[in-house]
């Protein structure tokens, strides 16, 4: 499955997820209010499938997978039955019809501990945050190579992508960071990053490269970790696990130097010797390297193996274990998705960090190519972020239906209609231009 097609399906079974999940919450929490649901639709415009329950409600899948809505009864929207009347939303109390309105997010936070709680159980495989040499702002702070990051900002830190994470995050508000570390020799050091100092213009793509960290390189076993269909290692017998031995006599000990030997000796002679061993039996196996043309114009030559993934660090816990740690974990994330909001609205990170959902299917892509315990991880983040995004005070959005409701609990009547169709439209208009900035930086990230 190519990038483009890869991108389009995850991101249809992302937003398919977590846009039924979020529906669900306003549906099961209408029904147990007494509400009559006219329609649960999950995607907008023209329904692809339809099915009515007993109750009278219309489960649709719309042809637009990009969110979804529950249709209820209403007098404000259309002429009520006297003998339903009691069933409208309208006419529920205001505790009720509030309930109602968060009930989505909060069922995304719900999804969002249980992604977690899952992703922890299968187990996240990730590497531990050991540094190579450094350049940039953190070579400036005193960071060495072999420096292992164990704290950022008092922040327990447990893996790479955890530290990149917080790291960026703090590069983006221009926030200078503590950084505790086990160095090479063993003792403990601090070190302090100025991200203070970083220019306005530097941009969203070029901050880990002001940064200047970079994973220290872990050698991979020799192993054969992933082969190639209708390449010359499937063909010529080899299979995952092979340990390989030597290349036309020439030892190998690690799977960089299969990487150096094959393009090496092949460029001598294309056909060769490949030694292995296959739990206590050694083997040769004998194959012709294939020689493809880069995009340069460069030519190299390849069997159509892979090494192992080279993970050294995997965030796994046992079910029980796994429910503190994805509360955490939720928190955490939580704590870091509101601190980018407040930098948004402040204007200390520039609105270029907005995302759409172009950039959102290439994420949901790759985290599903990482494997289950990755695209859970995304999900998860994913997941608590539409739940944050609609609990802003913004008409059209549960937040805004959540600020008319807590108006009239407060005078102890409702908003005027006048006044809620002109926040509607407000709210629209606000949407609209947030989605519009949100493609354009897509399209930008494309481009460059």
């Amino acid at each position: 499955m190519n990038e483009f097609f890869g991108s389009a399906w995850w991101l249809i079974v992302t937003l398919g997820l977590l846009v039924t999940f979020h529906e669900f919450g306003h549906f099961i929490v209408a029904r147990w209010c007494g509400v009559k649901v006219l329609r649960f639709s999950v995607g907008f415009g023209k329904p692809l499938w339809m099915r009515r329950d007993r109750r009278g409600t219309e489960f649709a899948v719309a042809a637009i997978p990009l969110g979804g809505y529950v249709k209820m009864l209403d007098e404000r929207e259309a002429e009520v039955a006297p003998e339903e009347l009691d069933q409208a939303h309208n006419r529920k109390p205001v505790g009720q019809r509030m309930a109602i309105a968060a009930a989505g997010p909060a069922f995304n936070l719900i999804f969002t501990v249980a992604a977690f709680w899952l992703m922890f159980v299968v187990g996240k495989p990730d590497f531990i945050p050991i540094v190579d040499a450094p350049n940039g702002v953190a070579a400036e702070a005193g960071m060495q190579a072999g420096d292992r990051i164990n704290l950022i900002n008092g922040d327990a830190v447990d893996s790479w992508s955890t530290a990149l994470q917080k790291l960026g995050e703090n590069a983006v508000g221009r926030i200078d960071t503590r950084v505790e570390v086990t160095t090479a020799s063993g003792s403990e050091a601090s070190r302090t990053l100025k991200f203070s100092g970083l220019p306005a213009d530097v941009g969203e793509d070029q901050l880990f490269d002001e940064i200047g960290l970079r994973l220290q390189p872990r050698e991979r076993e020799a192993v054969i970790g992933r082969i190639s269909d209708g390449m010359p290692a499937a063909a010529a017998g080899l299979e995952v696990g092979d340990r390989i031995l030597s290349i036309n006599g020439k030892e190998v000990s690690g799977f960089s130097d299969i990487e150096t030997l094959i393009p090496e000796q092949a460029a001598r002679d294309p056909r060769l010797t490949i030694r292995i061993q296959r739990g206590n039996e050694q083997l040769d196996k004998t194959l012709t390297a294939t020689e493809i043309t880069e995009a340069d114009g460069s030519r190299r030559y390849l069997i159509g193996i892979g090494s192992r993934s080279g993970h050294d660090a995997t965030l796994k816990y046992g079910p029980l274990e796994a429910i503190p740690r994805a509360f955490e974990k939720t928190w955490d994330v939580t704590k870091s998705s509101l601190g980018m909001l407040k930098m948004l609205l402040v204007g200390q990170a520039g609105l270029e960090n907005l995302s759409g959902p172009i950039t959102i299917a290439r994420f949901a892509n790759g985290s599903a190519q990482m494997g289950l315990a990755w695209f859970l991880n995304f999900l998860a983040i994913i997941s608590l972020s539409l739940a944050i995004i609609n609990l802003l005070p913004i008409p059209i959005l549960d937040g805004g239906h959540l600020l008319y409701y807590l108006i009239e609990l407060i005078k102890g009547s409702p908003v005027s209609e006048r006044t809620q169709i002109a926040g509607q439209y407000v709210g629209l208009m606000m949407l609209v231009a947030l989605m519009g900035l949100a493609f354009y930086n897509d399209i930008l990230r494309l481009v460059h």
